[in-house]
């Protein structure tokens, strides 16, 4: 039995202990028999999430000499990360079975990138939240390589790796500097050192633009982007729904914990910088996903442009602003693993639905899941009532209040431009011949997740204000 301060980190010794449990019975199981590992994995993230909801503690609580800390927004970030990491895994394993994927090293690749999300969740000090980064991004890195018959994915995957360890790099170098300014490497330490001293200058600036460097690249915000739709459209499309969902989570707690709990006192200064990467990353994202052909790219770069929109929250700084954030992306990775379910969903074996041409004509072939896909597709280009309409709706209203009109008029013209990438493909489904009438091949459980997908996006939209005053009291809870 786990005592004392032990309990509270209960969900990350779970997972690793489940890890290590799938680990070892994929070892005997055979390749025919490899579900019997897919739903091990399903056993492992619900006895994990039980974990996160069993152990919640009442009050903000720091562990292990203040580098852990456990309260409303790592529980929130948790159990968001490992429903929609659950999700994904049921979306891929049709996939998988079909083009002779089947392998445990899916799953617990997937299962150590989401630990990497909760100790980045869980983190209160430099080094933790740079160990939970590592973790996930070495997990991402695999992933993206995991078919080794693909040049395109080996491709994608070097690419990865060489910019994410030159952004790891960047991160780690700003935080030397901090730590050698405030001489601390906790984040209530930073706060209390910029604080109560005057180091507020020019070398504190500097450790903290290399450390937004690394956030930016993590998020995929414009100019570090580069690698996102190149690895989306490189990457097999179980592992691209993977890295477009859980991991905004994870980059979320990574600003949040960085920037407003170890430097809000910075806010005035750190605040430029986010705009500039903000307004960058809503105009280019939109703009060029405009002349994409390949869906996945196309949604790659809808989600810098979506991403645009959480940084755009978080430069107000406000409590408002801070819940529309955190509203923002947890309806927005729902909608992003619906997109890409459905383009799992269209592929099979040999054929990958990657172009936008391959929707043609789907209403034809299946009108409930062009239903589905319109939803999808509606919801992130912010049409009411989808939630994606309310999400880009409360950071606008976030922004005007904080006094910025201008940023909100480029929120609205982007959010306009944008619409046309998304009605594009409603255009394909229900005004254009099909082209491809084979039969889907998915399992009736992957097709009613992914119909709940659909209609989730749909009901959240009907009825938000449950989930605003959630984030809401999250928010008040910890700032």
């Amino acid at each position: 039995m786990i005592f004392g301060e032990f309990s509270t980190a209960t969900p990350e010794i779970t997972l690793l202990i489940m890890i290590c449990v799938v680990l070892v019975v994929d070892l005997f199981v055979e390749d025919e028999k490899r579900s019997t590992t897919f739903w091990l994995t399903i056993a492992s993230l619900a006895i994990t999430a039980w974990a996160v909801i069993a152990s919640a503690p009442t009050t903000r609580t720091l562990l292990f000499d203040g580098s852990y800390v456990s309260d409303a927004l790592s529980q929130v970030l948790k159990l968001g990360a490992i429903g929609i990491v659950a999700v994904g895994f049921l979306y891929a394993r049709d996939y998988l079975r079909q083009n002779g994927l089947m392998k445990g090293e899916f799953y617990l690749l997937g299962l150590f990138g989401l630990l990497g999300i909760m100790i980045m969740t869980s983190a209160n000090s430099m080094l933790t939240m740079y160990l939970g980064l590592e973790t996930l991004s070495l997990s991402l890195y695999a992933l993206v390589a995991f078919d080794r018959n693909s040049s395109k994915s080996a491709e994608s995957a070097m690419k990865y790796f060489v910019l994410g360890a030159i952004a790891s790099g960047s991160l780690l170098y700003g935080i030397s500097w901090v730590y050698g300014i405030t001489g601390s490497l906790e984040f209530d330490g930073i706060a209390a050192a910029i604080r109560n001293n005057d180091i507020n200058g020019m070398p504190l600036w500097f450790g903290m633009a290399f450390m937004i460097v690394g956030i930016a690249f993590k998020f995929g915000a414009v100019p570090f982007h580069m690698w996102l739709p190149d690895v989306y459209q490189g990457a097999r499309s179980p592992v691209t729904l993977y890295i477009a969902s859980a991991p905004k989570l994870a980059a979320l707690a990574l600003i949040l914990r960085i920037l407003v709990d170890g430097l809000g006192g910075l806010h005035e200064v750190w605040q430029g910088m986010i705009m500039v990467l903000a307004v960058l990353s809503l105009v280019i994202g939109n703009v060029v996903a405009i002349a994409q052909t390949n869906i996945k790219r196309m949604l790659g770069y809808s989600a810098i442009a979506h991403v645009g929109f959480i940084l755009i929250a978080i430069f107000t700084g406000s409590e408002q602003g801070l819940a529309a954030a955190l509203f923002y992306t947890l309806t927005y990775v729902v909608m992003a693993a619906g997109a890409f379910g459905m383009v799992i969903l269209l592929s099979r074996k040999g054929f990958e639905a990657e172009n936008l041409a391959d929707f043609k004509g789907l209403n034809a072939r299946s009108p409930w899941f062009a239903l589905m896909m319109l939803f999808f597709m509606f919801g992130m280009a912010g049409v009411p009532p989808w939630v994606g309409f309310f999400a880009k709706l409360n950071v606008i209203s976030a922004v005007l209040a904080a006094g910025f009109p201008i940023l909100a008029i480029i929120m609205v013209l982007a959010s306009v431009i944008g619409a046309y990438y998304y009605l594009r493909v409603i255009w394909y489904m229900y005004f254009d011949g099909a082209e491809d009438r084979s039969v889907f091949q998915a399992n009736l459980d992957t097709r009613v997740v992914l119909s709940l997908n659909g209609l989730a996006v749909l009901v959240l939209g009907i009825m938000p204000g449950w989930l605003l005053t959630f984030c809401i009291e999250v928010i008040r809870s910890v700032y």
